[in-house]
C-alpha cells in the first residue's frame, strides 16, 4: 500500500476525531481540574455506541496510536532539564522512593485483585509519574488495549480531584512548610493541573516549588518506558524472529531530544511552548479516539477493582513521600 493510499484511509477518521477533540479541549479550558483528555475519553465513549461508517476506523486507530506517540514528543518542548538541578538531589531521591513504592504496590495489589498486567502498569505509572501523559507514553510500549487506557485515565482522574481538596487541608493540619508541601504535592499528586491547583491554594511559594518538582518528575517517563520496553522484550525473547527494535519506545527519545533542544535554547521559548501546547491538544485527540474504541459496558464489567488499585497506589505514594521528607527534615 502506498503512502497516498495510507493517507486516504486515515484522513476521514482524523477529521472525524478533530472537532470532537476541539470540543473536549474547550470544556477542559472551562474546567481545568477535569481536563481535556478526560472530556475527550468521555465524549468518545458516549459516541462509541453509534455504529459509525467503517471509513472512519483506520483514522481513529491511527490517532489513538501514532498521533499519541507524536504528542509525547511535542510535550518535550516545555521541559527544561535544568529543573532537575534546581530541585536538587533531595527531590530526586523522594521521586525514586515514590516510584518504587508505586511499582511494588501496583504489582502486589494488582495480582491480589487479579487485574491484567497492563492495567496494573498503567495505573501504577499514571499515579507515580504524571497521570495521563505517563499512561499515554506507556500504553504503546506494553501494547495496552484502548479499554485499559480509558479505565486507567478515568481512575487517575478521580484521585486528581480528591488531591486538590485533601492535600492542602492535610498540609495545614500537620504544619508543613511551603517547601515541604510543595515537595509533597509535586511528588504525590499525578496531574500537573492538580499539582498547580493544590500548590497555589497552599501558598504562592508552595505552588511555584510544586510546579518545578512536578516538571522534573515528568522526566521519569524516559527511564520507566525504556525499562518497560526491556521487560516486554524479556517476555518475548523466546518468540521466533522477535526484534527488540520493534517495541523500543523511539518516541521517548524524541521527547528527550525535544527537551534538550528546549533546555539549550536552540528554539525560541514561545515556539517551544506552542509546540508543547500542540502536543497537549494531540493527546486530547488520541484520548478521544481511544474513547471511540471503548465500550462503556466493558468498563462497567471491570468493576471497582481498578479504583481500589488506584486508591492503594495513591495512598502509598502520599505516605512514602511524607515519610521520606520527614527523614530528610524538609518540614
Amino acid at each position: 500500500m502506498t503512502i497516498q493510499q495510507d493517507m486516504k484511509n486515515i484522513i476521514p477518521g482524523i477529521f472525524f476525531v478533530f472537532p470532537l477533540a476541539l470540543f473536549a479541549w474547550l470544556l477542559g479550558r472551562l474546567m481545568p481540574l477535569v481536563g481535556g483528555p478526560v472530556f475527550g475519553i468521555l465524549l468518545g465513549m458516549m459516541l462509541a455506541v453509534w455504529k459509525r461508517p467503517a471509513i472512519f476506523q483506520s483514522g481513529i486507530a491511527f490517532t489513538a496510536k501514532k498521533i499519541l506517540q507524536g504528542s509525547i514528543i511535542l510535550l518535550g518542548f516545555e521541559m527544561n532539564l535544568t529543573h532537575v538541578l534546581k530541585v536538587g538531589s533531595q527531590s530526586l531521591s523522594i521521586m525514586l522512593f515514590t516510584l518504587s513504592a508505586a511499582a511494588i504496590t501496583a504489582w502486589v495489589i494488582g495480582r491480589y485483585l487479579k487485574l491484567s498486567h497492563t492495567m496494573s502498569i498503567l495505573i501504577g505509572v499514571g499515579t507515580a509519574i504524571c497521570g495521563g501523559s505517563a499512561i499515554a507514553a506507556t500504553a504503546p510500549v506494553i501494547a495496552a488495549s484502548d479499554q485499559d487506557v480509558a479505565h486507567s485515565i478515568s481512575t487517575i482522574f478521580l484521585f486528581n480531584i480528591a488531591a486538590v481538596f485533601i492535600f492542602p487541608f492535610t498540609g495545614h493540619l500537620i504544619g508543613m512548610s511551603d517547601i515541604g508541601f510543595g515537595m509533597w504535592a509535586g511528588t504525590a499528586i499525578n496531574d500537573t493541573s492538580s499539582v498547580v491547583a493544590a500548590g497555589y491554594s497552599y501558598s504562592q511559594a508552595a505552588g511555584s516549588f510544586a510546579t518545578i518538582v512536578k516538571l522534573t518528575r515528568t522526566l521519569m517517563i524516559i527511564p520507566v518506558t525504556i525499562l518497560l520496553a526491556l521487560w516486554v522484550s524479556g517476555k518475548k525473547t523466546q518468540q521466533p524472529c522477535f526484534n527488540f527494535l520493534t517495541i523500543f519506545p523511539w518516541f521517548v527519545l524524541g521527547f528527550l531530544a525535544a527537551s534538550l533542544m528546549n533546555t539549550s535554547g536552540w528554539i525560541p521559548a514561545d515556539v517551544g511552548q506552542g509546540l508543547a501546547q500542540t502536543g497537549k491538544f494531540l493527546i486530547i485527540m488520541a484520548m478521544t479516539a481511544i474513547g471511540l474504541n471503548t465500550r462503556i459496558q466493558t468498563l462497567i464489567h471491570n468493576g471497582i477493582k481498578p479504583i481500589v488499585l488506584g486508591l492503594s497506589c495513591w495512598l502509598v505514594i502520599a505516605a512514602v513521600s511524607l515519610a521520606a521528607q520527614y527523614q530528610l527534615a524538609l518540614w
